[in-house]
């Protein structure tokens, strides 16, 4: 089965069990991936839903900070309980250590001599680590490669 029809059967079971916080933040969820089929005219894969979900999480993570900022802690909850339900969708996270091998083999493979070719590096990397890494802590990595390598 796929991560679609993983995320619709959550749907039925939340509304089975009368899980309205679970069922809402699933709504949304499949209204984006609507949306996109809409917008782009495609049939979502995984890599596409995947896509999906790491956004809202990226979004959920500037509210929380935002609302604890401005002291709306009822808000920042709200997030919060969102972000759990969406980040039980993404694949296991890589180790650093995994992160910084796929690094050193993208490095090697590009044939990447300094900052300048970081972009060639990211280019190979993003589809191999999408969803598994935070792509942020990704790109200090290939940064710290790349300047070592200078």
């Amino acid at each position: 089965m796929g991560l679609k029809e993983q995320i619709t059967e959550d749907m039925k079971a939340a509304m089975r069990a009368k899980d309205s916080a679970r069922l809402g933040t699933i709504r949304l969820l499949t209204a984006a991936m609507k949306q996109k089929e809409v917008d782009e005219r495609i049939e979502l894969t995984d890599t596409h839903v995947l896509a999906i979900i790491e956004k809202m999480i990226k979004q959920r993570k500037d509210s929380i900070s935002q609302f604890e900022a401005g002291g709306r802690q009822d808000l920042a909850d709200i997030e919060k309980a969102e972000l759990d339900v969406l980040s039980a969708y993404m694949p296991a996270a890589l180790s650093t250590d995994e992160i910084s091998a796929a690094v050193a083999e993208a490095v090697a493979e590009t044939g990447a001599a300094g900052a300048q070719d970081m972009g060639k590096v990211m280019a190979v990397l993003k589809p191999k680590l999408a969803g598994r890494a935070d792509m942020t802590t990704v790109s200090a990595l290939v940064k710290r490669a790349l300047t070592a390598q200078a």
